[in-house]
């Protein structure tokens, strides 16, 4: 039986473990930490439990298809429910929003809310449906580095309508020309953080994005975000695959343009086909160090990062959510700061995460467990520290003045992660939670390829390479791999 290694045991390598299992592969998978997950990993705190990493699930049919390749029932193994309420959405005026999954009740409320024309925001969300039916053959599930990609009826007809994408104008531009309330502006705007961008750079086509929200819903697994990747670890091990925790990987072996397997503390491990999971710069820099890199490709603006606090309260908040923003008065100011002057604004967005409103569990009777991030800069060698203490006092005023309440008296357990420590734990280059940034409209062409052209057997899966970071993205990595490996 031939074999495979992966390197990584993050969501888009365990999703890529299975699949080549599936194909008739032996496969191991080798990943630096002790445990499966990468980012989607959890920690109990002093009585409350917090998932550290990615707190939005949508498109579970991407997680519960690879039970499907065995045969199974992944209602057996992984469940999860799905949510009537997409977010809450605040501003310091007072003004608030909770925006729901059901597409006529979203349109009639955020009508009102934001005296807006229904008949305009329901053209807008038919567009962003357009603009993903369109596209997604195309960018998210194909290889856009093989010719046989663009030789189809839905390229052509992706190609033959380019003028409906909005990739001339940024998300902003095309967000303000639909509607005339800047917070309607700025709700729409905030979907470019979820691959890491900013709207006032990143192409119109990304308007689609929300789109992926509404259509497919936002969900919760039951036991918490971790149990997607634990579920997922636990089919492979049952499916014969192996992992070696605590064993990082110090090269790729490459013979003759080949990928012949891997080394790690010294011995070397044969395998007809590599697979890396790990962060596309560091696989370069540091695994095959004496090969030619794609300088190009490297050189990418990265995408934002996170400064997170996961506070454990004494007090419930009956008006959050799972899901809640409570944006700044000023968006194009904070993500200035963030990508051109590599800081932190002075009034952040501040996202919070609540699972225990799902899961009483996961926090103590009377008490809840919050995920307090902001968008942040990579990790270009600021003072954390100082960063840190800046931005808790400027989150706290906010939810202080929203909620008219003193957060900082409630809170009774608290850690932190910030971009330095992201970075250090998951290999990401600079902390980037999304590899490259999206900031122009050639961007997804420019992401690294799932495969190398250069050596052959040696493959990209993750969120730093095409089609992006995030779990769906990452898992449809898997499933792009999956295709472009040949059968045993």
């Amino acid at each position: 039986m031939p074999n495979a290694i992966v390197i990584g045991a993050g969501i888009g390598g365990i999703a890529t473990a299975l699949r080549l299992r599936h194909k008739g592969y032996d496969v191991a998978v080798y990943e630096a930490n002790g445990y499966a997950g990468g980012k989607l990993h959890a920690k109990e705190h002093q009585g409350y439990r917090f998932d550290l990493g990615p707190s939005l699930f949508t498109m579970p049919h991407l997680v519960t298809e690879l039970y499907g390749l065995f045969g199974l029932d992944a209602k057996a193994h992984f469940r999860y429910r799905r949510k009537e309420t997409l977010c809450h959405y605040f501003w310091d005026d007072g003004t608030t929003f909770q925006a729901t999954a059901q597409f006529e009740d979203f349109i009639a409320k955020a009508g009102q809310t934001f005296q807006e024309d229904p008949a305009a925001i329901r053209r807008y969300l038919l567009r962003n449906k357009a603009k993903y039916d369109l596209t997604a053959p195309l960018f998210l599930e194909k290889s856009l580095h093989k010719a046989t990609t663009y030789l189809s009826a839905a390229t052509l007809k992706a190609l033959l309508q380019l003028h409906k994408l909005d990739v001339d104008a940024s998300l902003h531009r095309t967000n303000a020309k639909h509607f005339k309330n800047p917070k309607m502006v700025q709700l729409f705007n905030r979907y470019a953080t979820y691959n890491g961008s900013s709207p006032y750079k990143t192409p119109g086509i990304m308007s689609m994005i929300p789109h992926l929200e509404m259509h497919y819903g936002t969900y919760f697994p039951e036991g918490g975000m971790d149990r997607i990747s634990k579920s997922l670890y636990e089919l492979a091990v049952a499916k014969g695959v192996r992992f070696h925790f605590n064993e990082p990987v110090t090269g790729i072996e490459v013979v003759g343009k080949r990928a012949r397997g891997i080394a790690t503390r010294g011995a070397s491990h044969i395998a007809d086909l590599v697979v890396s999971n790990m962060d596309v710069y560091p696989t370069y820099k540091k695994l095959l160090p004496t090969q030619k890199h794609p300088k190009k490709i490297l050189q990418q603006e990265r995408s934002s990062s996170a400064l997170i606090f996961y506070w454990g309260m004494k007090k419930r908040f009956d008006q959050l959510d799972l899901h809640n923003i409570f944006f700044s008065q000023d968006y194009a100011s904070e993500f200035n700061a963030i990508f051109n002057q590599k800081t932190l604004g002075n009034d952040p967005t501040v996202y919070v995460n609540i699972t225990s409103k799902e899961n009483p569990k996961d926090a103590p009777q009377g008490h809840e467990n919050w995920f307090v991030m902001i968008n942040a800069p990579g990790n270009y060698g600021q003072d954390w520290d100082k960063l840190k203490q800046r931005a808790r006092e400027a989150i706290i005023k906010k939810l202080n003045t929203v909620l008219q309440t003193d957060i900082a008296a409630h809170i009774t357990a608290e850690f932190t992660l910030d971009p330095k420590g992201i970075e250090s734990s998951t290999s990401s280059y600079r902390g980037a939670l999304y590899g490259a940034a999206s900031n122009d409209k050639f961007a997804a062409f420019l992401r690294h390829p799932n495969f190398s052209g250069a050596i052959k057997n040696l493959y990209f899966c993750g969120g730093s390479v095409h089609p992006g970071g995030g779990i769906p993205l990452c898992l449809l990595s898997a499933k792009i791999v999956g295709d472009l490996v040949p059968n045993p």
